[in-house]
């Protein structure tokens, strides 16, 4: 059982920036791929970004894309996402999830954290 917390959520402006950061425990960190994913409000959950095994691949949904950073550091069992250029409409829970499978399909990752608020005022 892999056990994912989330940090550094929190209130920004439009045009600014945060990073959130996820500690897993558990598990061998490098079974795993590690994805964020959030949920607005009032909307469905959705993908953010993903990054497999040992930081060779990313991928990142298109509203992200060229604004936010996912890396993962294997020796503290820590994935990151760095969100520069916040928008209004990246108001979401953003959730740190892993799966052993890098390259979902439509399915959701197998673990998931609690979920941390990111708020962007404009």
């Amino acid at each position: 059982q892999v056990h994912l917390a989330e940090s550094g959520g929190g209130l920004a402006q439009a045009g600014g920036s945060l990073r959130l950061s996820c500690a897993a425990s558990g598990g061998t960190f490098t079974d795993y791929a590690m994805y964020w994913f959030r949920q607005p409000p009032g909307k469905e959950r959705e993908f953010v970004a993903g990054i497999d095994w040992y930081g060779g691949s990313t991928d990142y949904a298109d509203s992200v894309k060229g604004r936010f950073t996912i890396s993962r550091d294997n020796a503290k069992n820590t994935v990151y996402l760095l969100m520069n250029s916040l928008k209004p409409e990246d108001t979401a829970v953003y959730y740190c999830t892993a799966d052993r499978a890098y390259g979902l399909g439509s399915r959701l990752p197998t673990y998931r954290g609690q979920g941390t608020q990111v708020t962007v005022s404009s």
